[in-house]
């Protein structure tokens, strides 16, 4: 059969033998459940918002004087459509708080971009509208979480485990702590939204780094990651302190989304009581048991541009995170001798605005006696506390030096968990070989090498088109319970 994956700008046709071959496509081979129909979605967003589990309404908490914070996911994941989370949610929050006679002047819109970039003012305006953008945006009233502005941080100290938790000081200090969030599985364990909003998005690298670094990305079942992993409690941790610390509880209005972004459920409150009721829903959309058999072979293709951005699918260390994602949420049905084929243009663009310090962790890699990702650990410091790129961070629209290094962690999974992994159609392939990937020139080439000396001749393949174009599923046995 012949089927295409995505690799670059375009795409890259792979022959696949069709009695070896299964065809998986998140929300089409096995559908979505029902998303909220548009003409109900306003009305069920506002319902949610005006009956939070857990806590009181937005009425009775907030008042004439009241500060608010309002704090929004980056442009990483939910959409920019009209009809997406944000926009609706957002302007029925906003409309709920002017009832209860709360100022204009007194609210305050925060990016909860964590240790991503700064959301530029073009994103701001995608994700908001151009009406609310308008509204806020001129008197200064929307901005981005810094995670290196100290005069606006607080330290809360510790968790009871030890971990340091810094957080916002606009949020510390509102009076209202509203959270617009999204409930999508992340491949590490666990969902978005709730207390891994705040735990990542309004934080800092310290913070992040309880839950980033390699004895917990690496940990017992890493592979697969389920929703209670060491890092979703961690997760809970860090929002219950800011919690306790600030004598508030976030006002979370979270959706949960199906593969292209649409509102199967919307569920707002307090974190703590509302999140099992959104994951509830999201684990009938994340768990799909289908397969039938165990997979000896995976193939798909990276684009240049998904994700975190231009140069995810080209840039080596960001590569390995993307690889090592499709084998945390499929682990539980490939062979154990699995192996990887991928088609990259792999063509040595790092975007180095963007992830300025990579191409230097990469060129560390190949030297100093590393000889595994996790080896780069001793050099955390090192570039978290770079103040070149710390800088370029804050001023120039780049990710944070520390987000590489969880990166480079989660990178691991994929040497951890395939015999090989091959790279198709990489325009520089030696940068590929440098990460320990092999490469050829196409699919079948690649393939047929698999064959002679991986999985034998008649390997159970699974094709994933469109792995990175749509919201991702976990795939599970068709026949076992939870996984």
């Amino acid at each position: 059969m012949k089927v295409d994956f995505e690799y670059g700008t375009g795409m890259m046709s792979a022959e696949l033998p069709d009695h070896l071959t299964d065809v998986f496509i998140p929300g089409i081979t096995v559908s979505d459940p029902a998303c909220i129909s548009r003409n109900h979605l306003v009305k069920r967003t506002r319902e949610s918002i005006l009956h939070p589990v857990g806590m009181p309404a937005l009425s009775q908490l907030a008042g004439r004087g009241s500060s608010v914070t309002i704090i929004i996911p980056d442009i990483i994941i939910g959409g920019c459509h009209p009809t997406s989370h944000r926009k609706l949610a957002l302007k029925l929050i906003l409309e709920e708080l002017y009832k209860a006679g709360v100022e204009k002047k007194d609210i305050l819109l925060i990016f909860s971009n964590g240790l991503h970039p700064k959301t530029s003012k073009k994103e701001m305006q995608q994700i908001l509208g151009d009406e609310i953008f308008h509204e806020f945006y001129g008197s200064h009233q929307i901005i981005s979480h810094d995670c290196e502005d100290y005069e606006h941080m607080v330290d809360l100290g510790c968790t009871e485990h030890g971990d340091r938790v810094l957080m916002n000081k606009y949020v510390y200090d509102s009076d209202v702590a509203v959270m617009i969030g999204h409930t999508l599985g992340i491949p590490y364990g666990g969902y978005t939204g709730g207390y891994k909003h705040c735990a990542t998005g309004i934080t800092h690298w310290r913070s992040i780094a309880a839950h980033r670094i390699p004895d917990e990305m690496l940990g017992r079942g890493a592979a697969p990651a389920m929703e209670k992993s060491s890092m979703s409690t961690k997760f809970d941790e860090i929002g219950m302190h800011m919690e306790k610390c600030m004598g508030k509880k976030f006002f979370c209005c979270d959706a949960v989304l199906d593969s292209i972004y649409r509102q199967i459920e919307i569920n707002s409150g307090y974190a703590k009581e509302m999140q099992p009721v959104s994951w509830h829903t999201a684990d009938r959309r994340m768990y799909v048991h289908w397969a039938e058999k165990k997979y000896d072979v995976m193939v798909f293709g990276m684009p240049q541009d998904f994700y975190y951005g231009d140069g995810m699918g080209t840039n080596p260390i960001q590569m390995m995170q993307a690889l090592s994602a499709q084998i945390i949420l499929h682990k539980s049905v490939i062979s154990d001798n699995c192996v990887i084929i991928c088609s990259s243009i792999c063509n040595g663009y790092f975007h180095d605005q963007r992830w300025p310090y990579l191409r230097e962790i990469y060129e560390m890699f190949q030297h100093d006696y590393v000889n595994i990702l996790p080896d780069m650990e001793k050099y955390e410091e090192y570039f978290a506390t770079n103040e070149e790129h710390i800088r370029k961070y804050r001023f120039a629209g780049a990710f944070h030096p520390f987000h590489g290094f969880s990166m480079m962690s989660c990178g691991h999974i994929a040497e951890m968990n395939a015999s090989a992994i091959y790279i198709v159609g990489a325009q520089e392939p030696g940068i590929a070989r440098g990460m320990g990937l092999k490469t050829r020139a196409t699919f079948e080439e690649a393939l047929e090498d698999a064959m002679k000396k991986y999985v034998g001749r008649k390997p159970n393949i699974l094709a994933l088109p469109l792995a990175f174009k749509r919201e991702a599923v976990r795939l599970c046995m068709k026949e076992a319970g939870r996984d």
